[in-house]
C-alpha cells in the first residue's frame, strides 16, 4: 500500500495556452485564484495525506509560479513538447515513490484522485495508474494527463521521448497500466472537464 507522504503532486502548467489566445493558462483565475495555484491547493487536500511534496512545471513566467511557494521546472525537452514533456521533467525531480500528474486547467479534479489511483497499486506489477471519465456521450475514456507514476519509470521515459515520443498513450502503452474509472454515483461528471478557453473557464466558474 502507498504510504501517506509517498507521492509528489506535479502540476502541469507548461502550454502555449494556444486556444486561451496564448495567455499562460495556469495564470488565469478561476474564482479568484490561479488556476494553478487552485490545482495545488486541491492536491494537499487529497484524502489520505498521501501527497506529500508538491511542484509545478511552467515554461514561461517563472517568477510568478514561484510565487505560489512550491518548486518550479520547466521542460528540459525544447519547444512546448506537450504533457510528456511535464511528466519527463517531474520524474527527473521527484524524490518519492510516486509522481501524480494533473493538469492546471481542469480545477475540479477529484480530492479522493491520489487515493483511487494509488488503489491500483495494491496489485505489485502496476506500473501506472490512470483515470478515466464518462464524457457526454457516455463513454469512458481514459484522462491521460491525470496519471499516478513509479519513479522508476524515468529511465523508460527518457528513452521514449529521446526517440522522438510525444504521445502519452504510446508510452504508458508499453507498461503496465491500469485504467481507473470515476463514473461512481456521487463522482461529480464535470471532475475531468478542461477548459481550453477562457469562454470555458468563465462558464465553470457560473456552475
Amino acid at each position: 500500500m502507498i504510504q501517506p507522504h509517498q507521492i509528489t503532486g506535479l502540476v502541469l502548467a507548461g502550454g502555449r495556452g494556444t486556444r486561451m489566445g496564448g495567455v499562460d493558462k495556469g495564470l488565469q483565475n478561476f474564482n479568484g485564484t490561479p488556476l494553478a495555484l487552485h490545482a495545488l491547493l486541491r492536491l494537499q487536500m487529497q484524502q489520505g495525506g498521501l501527497v506529500g511534496d508538491q511542484m509545478i512545471n511552467a515554461n514561461r513566467n517563472l517568477g510568478a509560479y514561484e510565487a505560489f511557494g512550491m518548486p518550479v521546472w520547466p521542460d528540459t525537452l525544447n519547444d512546448f513538447a506537450g504533457p510528456l514533456a511535464g511528466f519527463l521533467t517531474g520524474l527527473e525531480r521527484c524524490e518519492t515513490p510516486y509522481l501524480l500528474t494533473v493538469p492546471c486547467d481542469t480545477p475540479l479534479f477529484p480530492l479522493d484522485l491520489a487515493e483511487r489511483l494509488a488503489q491500483a497499486f495494491e496489485d505489485e506489477g502496476t506500473e501506472i495508474a490512470m483515470a478515466a471519465a464518462r464524457e457526454e456521450d457516455g463513454q469512458l475514456r481514459p484522462q491521460p494527463v491525470f496519471c499516478l507514476l513509479r519513479l522508476e519509470l524515468l529511465e523508460s521515459l527518457v528513452v521514449f521521448t529521446q526517440a522522438g515520443g510525444r504521445k502519452i498513450d504510446r508510452w504508458t502503452d508499453q507498461h503496465r497500466t491500469v485504467i481507473v474509472p470515476f463514473d461512481r454515483p456521487d463522482d461529480d461528471p464535470q471532475a475531468f472537464f478542461n477548459t481550453n478557453t477562457l469562454a470555458e473557464l468563465h462558464a465553470l466558474e457560473r456552475r
